[in-house]
């Protein structure tokens, strides 16, 4: 993560963990952002550390994204964007997820935001489409339900790469 210490940033997968225990507050809370933009998370993970194990970190970071309270949701959405499309889409693609994302953001009045995890490129549109549209259909109470189970995946996914080394 850019926003790490340098031996941080290079450090061995194995010591990915301890650099971020040993890492200053500010840093590791900086870094913390780039995977979800909470600074309630943020802090939460950042002010229980050391975390003895890869799942310890992780199980943090569930419960402090179940931990959300509305507005650091909003805040949290308000960070997020739509996944980039595999540079090979075509135009008429990128129109129907706009237009389908428009909808969505005039309906709940924040980004549409999907874990998509391991899915394959060539069915990243596809997913993309089917799930906007579907959620479109939900009320308002159930959609920033559905959304802050997806932040919390997409927060999850995000620190996992982070610790294999990836930026996010």
């Amino acid at each position: 993560m850019p926003t790490l210490p340098e031996q941080t940033r290079t450090a061995p997968t194995g010591n990915l963990l301890e650099a971020f225990n040993t890492a200053p507050a500010d840093e590791a809370h900086r870094a913390l952002l780039t995977c979800l933009q909470s600074p309630y998370w943020a802090h939460r993970i950042t002010a229980h550390r050391p975390y003895p194990t890869r799942d310890a970190l992780l199980a943090a970071s569930d419960e402090a994204a179940y931990d959300l309270a509305p507005g650091d949701l909003a805040e949290a959405l308000s960070g997020e964007s739509l996944p980039a499309l595999p540079e090979d889409t075509y135009e008429a693609a990128h129109m129907a997820l706009d237009a389908a994302h428009a909808a969505y953001e005039a309906r709940f009045g924040h980004a549409f935001v999907l874990y998509l995890g391991d899915t394959p490129p060539e069915e990243t549109l596809d997913h993309l489409l089917e799930a906007i549209r579907s959620r479109l259909t939900n009320d308002p109470e159930r959609e920033r339900e559905v959304a802050a189970e997806e932040l919390r995946r997409l927060a999850r996914g995000r620190l996992v790469d982070f610790l294999r080394g990836a930026a996010p």
